[in-house]
């Protein structure tokens, strides 16, 4: 009779019900159906730390226009893992280290560094500068060679933004750089730097010398240059473009570089002590709702030494732009020294920080019958979650293995508002889920494998395939950006 009816059940699973199988974990939890009822339900506290997460974090000035500044104290294998919240590596140099011959390209000076970081999981930024004035011309001098009309300043030279030779030259450059680094994933952004002093837009500096000035007319120009060839890389425009010292929030420049679906910069803060500290926090609420705003402080020593540098302002000025990039403009681990408090409250809020205060699900769950996990959702930063994502619930097994995985398409957390600290909007979900759905036809009924057991269940951020993108603010994950809610029991 027993080997019977082991034919019998053989023949069912390899006929009728196709995914049948040894149950997985039948524990003693498992055969008290006591326990399978009612909710488990996990109330996760934020653990306080930094995240590294798409469009947000500290930026590194490896090349703050000097190739020693301030980067060329680390050795080749540091990439400042110690300072929280370090995402990405920002490489500001002139033009004329880039390409000193027309046509020859020296890249090894940007992707050494950059490779670097991209090594260890980082992004990379660029801005390349077409005057400086600590060298003789931030535009190499074979742009002159040909033609470009420029203008000496107190030992330096300014090209002309306008000159028809330098415009042909600076474009073909663009378009270079952009046929290297645009729609590389490993790329955050790119600033438009080929205008004004140290690529920061304005000409405060020289045009009251040699007398030459240009407005909108010719900034226009390089706006469309860099739009014309980044068309999938985030670029960046100085709020200084608008000019250094010029309170307000629209400016035809901006306004246009914002139609253009370009972001903003403010280049620098805490140059000077408050009421000064900054200019242009007004002309961020323009961009913030839509695109990352990035923020570079002074360097530090100068802002320190003009007794501009106050850290409180230091963290406000993250709350008024609602930035999601902000700068280390200074030797990092002189700036985490003395700065390690408000940098660890900076970290809190800058950018997004995703957050699931509380999920409830059931504790036994049918083969292909609906249920439903409740979830509360926040973001705790000041600024939207811009790359957008979904919830996902994976359930695995003991060994790692995944047993299913269920996205809710319906909530995408870039819809989130962004509130002050401790008042974000609270959203609540009802996701409603199948695990191995039947599926009947008049030959029989069919289901992918799925065996019974208890298993542990799981939460992400991410695609909608529920691929995990986002780090979220919790401990006890799988190393792959899953964090452990709990267990559930899977029943047929």
């Amino acid at each position: 009779m027993k080997l019977l009816l082991s034919i019998v059940l053989a023949f069912l699973c390899s006929t009728t019900i196709y995914g049948c199988g040894k149950n997985e974990l039948l524990t003693e939890e498992y055969h008290d159906k006591e326990s399978w009822e009612g909710t488990h339900k996990a109330e996760l506290k934020d653990n306080g730390k930094a995240l590294i997460n798409p469009m947000m974090g500290w930026t590194m000035h490896f090349y703050s226009n000097l190739l020693t500044n301030y980067g060329s104290k680390l050795n080749p294998e540091d990439v400042i893992e110690d300072f929280p919240g370090v995402s990405t590596v920002y490489l500001r140099i002139p033009w004329s280290f880039v390409e000193p011959e027309e046509g020859k390209f020296n890249w090894e000076v940007l992707d050494t560094p950059a490779q670097r970081w991209i090594q260890a999981g980082k992004k990379v930024a660029f801005r390349i500068t077409a005057t400086e004035n600590w060298m003789r011309s931030g535009t190499p001098q074979w742009v002159f060679n040909a033609g470009a009309v420029g203008y000496e300043v107190d030992g330096y030279i300014e090209p002309d933004y306008n000159d028809p030779v330098f415009l042909e030259k600076a474009e073909k450059f663009v378009a270079k750089m952009a046929e290297r680094y645009d729609n590389n994933p490993n790329v955050s952004f790119v600033d438009i730097g080929l205008f004004g002093m140290w690529g920061e837009g304005h000409t405060v500096m020289t045009s009251p010398i040699h007398g030459h000035s240009w407005g909108f007319d010719v900034q226009k120009k390089f706006v469309d240059m860099y739009v014309k060839y980044f068309k999938h890389t985030q670029i960046v425009i100085s709020d200084d473009f608008a000019g250094p010292y010029s309170e307000g929030v629209h400016f035809e420049i901006i306004d246009y570089a914002l139609s253009k679906g370009v972001t903003l910069r403010d280049d620098s803060i805490l140059v000077e002590a408050a009421p000064h500290h900054w200019y242009h926090s007004g002309m961020a609420q323009l961009f913030w709702p839509t695109m990352p705003v990035v923020l570079e402080h002074e360097h530090y020593e100068n802002s320190k030494q003009k007794g501009a540098w106050d850290k409180e302002l230091f963290l406000k000025s993250i709350e008024e732009y609602h930035a999601s990039y902000m700068s280390i403009h200074t030797w990092p681990r002189l700036l985490l020294e003395e700065n390690r408090d408000v940098i660890d409250r900076i970290n809190l809020r800058l950018g997004y920080r995703l957050q699931a205060p509380e999920i409830e699900w059931p504790r036994r769950i049918v083969k292909s019958q609906d249920f439903t996990i409740t979830s509360k959702w926040k973001n705790a930063g000041v600024a939207p979650c811009y790359p957008g994502g979904y919830p996902c619930f994976t359930i695995k097994n003991s060994k790692g293995g995944i047993v299913s995985v269920l996205v809710d398409e319906s909530f995408n957390v870039r819809n989130m508002e962004v509130g002050e600290p401790d008042q974000a909007k609270e959203y609540t979900l009802n996701s409603v889920f199948k695990v191995a759905q039947k599926f009947t036809d008049s030959k029989g009924t069919y289901y992918r494998t799925c065996k019974p057991g208890k298993y542990e269940l799981y939460i992400s951020v991410g695609q909608a395939d529920g691929t995990p993108v986002f780090e979220l603010p919790y401990d006890d994950n799988d190393g792959h950006k899953r964090y452990k809610l709990g267990t559930i029991i899977i029943t047929e």
